[in-house]
């Protein structure tokens, strides 16, 4: 038989499976599958002042004890990125806090600046100082010790912003789009000046250094993500 006899009796099959015929019969449109939530981009703020990535019914909550002058946060933070974040955290299984531990005064304008950018910009704007931190991690520095003494009679928060002009850090800023009104109000009040220094008292009464993890209230994850996704996997992410 040739193939092409096949065409009339497999056309009729066809129409009637699909309910064209034989009563009229509708046929039931597939439903379209809904794309996965990205939990990465749900970012909110904590009554501490921590900022909490990701999805609320996570089963693994990892708390990132960080400093932004820590060369082995910035480390940990270039490793962990593409699996952490844009891979466990965005199909929601770690939910990341994210409490500052801070340890001199240009870690401390560096984390005004990234909370001012809010929960929608905190994640992007602390992706870009880690990446950028040795070059104004090292110009802050011996700005801070060449000027530090002359800042004596300003305010801390005066004091702040300059090492924020001198590191280079408002530079990042602005070139990320983050304008100078903004940047004068992240050092206009000391409402997350003072909350920062509460966190960072917190959080130095409980670690030793940077980073540190807390895996579902235990604390572990070494300080580097090879050491750290194991535990995480073994706590339930996937």
């Amino acid at each position: 038989m040739r193939p092409f006899a096949l065409i009339a009796p497999l056309t009729a099959l066809a129409l009637i499976a699909g309910g064209a015929i034989a009563g009229g019969v509708t046929a039931q449109q597939p439903k379209k599958a809904t794309a996965p939530r990205d939990w990465a981009a749900y970012v909110v703020q904590a009554p501490s002042g921590a900022f909490i990535i990701g999805n609320p019914g996570a089963p693994v909550r990892l708390v990132e004890y960080l400093s932004y002058t820590c060369g082995s946060c910035a480390q940990f933070m270039a490793e962990a990125k593409v699996p952490l974040k844009d891979g466990y955290v965005r199909r929601g299984a770690v939910r990341i806090e994210v409490r500052h531990a801070v340890r001199d005064p240009i870690d401390m304008a560096a984390a005004l600046l990234a909370r001012c950018a809010g929960p929608g910009g905190f994640v992007s704007a602390t992706d870009a100082i880690f990446a950028e931190q040795r070059d104004w991690a090292r110009r802050g520095a011996a700005w801070w010790s060449a000027n530090a003494a002359a800042l004596q009679s300003e305010t801390r928060l005066m004091q702040l912003k300059a090492a924020a002009e001198g590191s280079g850090l408002s530079t990042l800023m602005r070139g990320r789009g983050m304008s100078d009104a903004t940047i004068d109000r992240c050092f206009a009040t000391p409402t997350d000046l003072n909350r920062l220094t509460a966190m960072a008292d917190a959080s130095w009464k409980v670690i030793k250094g940077t980073p540190t993890f807390v895996i579902n209230g235990k604390t572990g994850g070494g300080g580097h993500w090879e050491t750290l996704e194991p535990q995480l996997r073994a706590a339930g992410a996937r």
